[in-house]
């Protein structure tokens, strides 16, 4: 299946597992302390917060990327602002399909994460608190450890979900052979073109492979506990 590919089909391949990698891993940076902000802390806002970051896993993907549209498009308030003060233009580029999948994907490190950190004991923390820990060295050394296999399920569920965004990826960077004609985008142009049945074919049977491959990743790691 691999070695039938044509090269164009290679690059949409190698796009993907990029865009994937890099919005995995912004999820994570930004997923973890959110997740574990809601585990773990009473505030006022609180279920508004909830609500937003899991506002993405009901909003149609191509109105999510209709607001980053609004928002990071050069004439959007933050992307306006990076246009006129760096000129630096975040639409449409390589960067804006990692954004698009990276925000699809952020509640599922979120919901994991914050189930994951649920399961921890509190008096562990406490006891580590009590022996002259401060909370950074809870987290790191009690919390973050205990929580890993859910933290590392979430994440790795976030690069497949990644892996087949389409609709604010194609509203928010566009279909640019190249630059962010990923996978899916690659599918939907090859069932534009006459005779293109087959090479749709190859592209969806390697988006199930690596999909169905990640969640079977995540699943396991979900089911992992530290002794």
């Amino acid at each position: 299946m691999f070695t039938s590919l044509s090269p164009a089909e290679w690059e949409c391949l190698v796009l993907s597992l990029q865009v994937a990698l890099c919005a995995a891993a912004a999820t994570a940076i930004a997923g973890v302390p959110t997740g574990w902000l809601l585990a773990r802390k009473s505030f006022p806002g609180k279920s508004a917060l909830d609500a937003v970051v899991h506002a993405p896993l009901v909003l149609p993907p191509v109105a999510i990327g209709y607001l980053l549209l609004l928002t990071l498009g050069r004439k959007g308030w933050a992307g306006g602002w990076l246009w006129e003060r760096f000129h630096l233009g975040v639409a449409f580029t390589w960067w804006a399909a990692v954004i698009a999948s990276g925000v699809v994907a952020f509640p599922l490190v979120v919901r994991s994460v914050r189930l994951a950190v649920e399961l921890v004991d509190p008096r562990l923390e406490e006891a580590a608190g009590t022996l002259g820990a401060n909370r950074w060295r809870v987290f790191t050394t009690v919390t973050l450890p205990l929580a890993m296999p859910g933290v590392a399920a979430g994440v790795v569920l976030a690069f497949a979900r990644s892996l087949g965004e389409f609709g604010a990826t194609i509203t928010f960077a566009g279909n640019l052979a190249g630059q962010t004609r990923t996978l899916p985008l690659a599918v939907y142009t090859s069932m534009q073109l006459p005779g293109g049945e087959t090479g749709a074919m190859r592209l969806v049977m390697i988006s199930v492979l690596l999909s169905v491959g990640a969640i079977c990743v995540s699943e396991w790691m979900a089911r992992r506990r530290p002794n």
